[in-house]
């Protein structure tokens, strides 16, 4: 198991900008396919992002693409999400999480390791 802490939330302005951290201690960072996720009030949790072992392939949700960009530094054991031009409807608890392998799907429960949550509100 990896243990995951995420940082870097807060509450911004329609059009402004947002960087997640994600650290990660515990089992080698650079063996897992990390991913963000975010749970809007009142709804489910739902896909952002992810990112391969070594940053080779990442898939973007529809909603975030060209938007969000999402990166690791191995040697930091660190995932960072850049999210900029954010809107109201990005409100949520972002989570970043860890799974073993990149699957054809994305499966909440592919993710094994969770972090606690970060607020990010964007209202004027």
């Amino acid at each position: 198991q990896v243990q995951l802490a995420e940082s870097g939330g807060g509450l911004v302005q329609p059009g402004g900008s947002l960087r997640l951290s994600c650290a990660a201690s515990g089992r080698t960072f650079s063996s897992y396919v990390m991913g963000w996720f975010r749970q809007p009030p009142g709804k489910e949790r739902e896909f952002v992002a992810r990112i391969s072992r070594f940053g080779g392939l990442i898939e973007y949700a529809d909603f975030v693409k060209g938007r969000f960009t999402i990166s690791r530094d191995n040697a930091k054991n660190t995932m960072y999400l850049q999210m900029n031009s954010l809107k109201p409807e990005d409100t949520a608890v972002y989570y970043c999480a860890a799974a073993r392998d990149w699957t054809a799907q994305v499966l909440l429960r592919d993710f094994g390791s969770w972090g606690q949550g970060t607020q990010v509100t964007v209202s004027s």
